[in-house]
């Protein structure tokens, strides 16, 4: 089976992170045998170069693979109209969620163009129901919805059996990519200073980089923290955070809006507890949400959900259906929809 894969989202030589997310969907289905092309050019000249070099191979999808409605979609039209290749849409784009509210500021036309390509997609794809949910609100339709879940690496299921001496402090775990307007760092921040003039016996480590990152840093040098309660590590790579990972004692995401929230599949299936804002994936996994209002601008409340989640909160074990996040799983899952979707491969 040939499956196209359309995405403006991809890891390249400039950013080895942007779309990851994409081409681990693309090795977990290409895992499963198929033979995948990845058209990632963001102009239309450009992903039309890149069809007419395909086709100059002899080489014809089966079915398409749409990742996120954007100028890519024009062209799954085309090849179900000329071709009569049908496309499956995984959605990813947070424009739709209120909080973000892209969507809603787009032209009259480019709103008609998405949600005709959503109509005449086989299936379309949410991360996460809340995402789907906020698809709808906006006009979005298809006959058929479903599920799907980014992949978490394998390595954030090996938890090592070591423990943590009692004495050492408690780790609370921190992965953003540092946009202050989505993942709302300083009112963690705020929290935490709370909580340390509470008591010290605790660290925060913070994991990522991104374009608010100097600012976040100068805030938390303003807000005066004991020293060595807060680590920055910068950005590292998916070994390095599985590995705090399973040194922490919790994990905590204070964003404003998520259409999934990766990080928390990693902390599920690497067996830490989860304090959350409800968003993404949150409210499947998280053992603890804090609302909205609290994270963003009630510190002192924001602070008794850190220490309830550091000192009260049982020693956590991944899901029981942890598997479902597993590169073979989805893969398979992704595998049955595109099979599904061409009626020469239906079973």
């Amino acid at each position: 089976m040939n499956v196209l894969f359309l995405t403006p989202w991809y890891p390249s030589e400039k950013d080895a992170m942007a779309g990851l997310f994409v081409q681990k969907h693309v090795e977990a289905v290409h895992a499963q045998g198929v033979d995948v092309r990845v058209i990632d050019a963001t102009t239309w000249s450009g992903i039309w170069r890149a069809w007419r070099a395909l086709q100059r191979e002899g080489w014809m999808p089966d079915v398409v693979q749409l990742n996120v409605i954007q100028k890519q979609g024009l062209l799954a039209l085309y090849l179900k109209r000329r071709y009569h290749i049908p496309y499956v849409i995984i959605e990813h784009w947070s424009g739709y969620l209120p909080e973000n509210g892209q969507y809603k500021r787009l032209s009259f036309i480019q709103k008609w163009l998405y949600r005709l390509i959503a109509k005449h997609a086989e299936t379309l794809m949410t991360v996460s129901q809340r995402h789907a949910e906020a698809m709808q609100e906006c006009g979005i339709r298809n006959k058929q919805w479903e599920r799907i879940n980014n992949v978490v690496d394998d390595f954030f299921f090996d938890r090592p059996k070591t423990e943590k001496q009692r004495s050492e402090p408690k780790t609370l775990l921190h992965i953003s990519c540092f946009d202050e307007s989505a993942k709302n760092v300083k009112g963690l921040l705020r929290a935490a200073k709370a909580l340390s003039e509470k008591r010290q016996d605790w660290q925060l480590v913070l994991v990522g980089t991104g374009i608010d990152y100097q600012e976040v840093r100068a805030y938390a040098e303003s807000l005066e923290f004991p020293d060595g309660l807060l680590v920055w590590t910068g950005e590292l790579t998916p070994r390095e955070v599985a590995n705090w990972m399973h040194q922490s004692d919790a994990f905590v995401l204070s964003s404003r809006y998520e259409t999934y929230g990766v990080v928390l599949a990693e902390a599920a299936v690497a067996g830490v507890p989860i304090l959350s804002t409800p968003v993404g994936i949150a409210e499947e996994l998280a053992d603890l949400i804090v609302p909205q209002e609290i994270a963003q601008n009630k510190p002192n409340r924001f602070a008794e959900f850190i220490e309830t989640i550091l000192w009260n909160s049982p020693q956590n074990t991944p899901p029981k259906n942890a598997d479902r996040f597993s590169s073979e799983a989805i893969g398979k899952k992704l595998h049955f929809s595109h099979t599904h979707s061409h009626p020469n491969h239906r079973h």
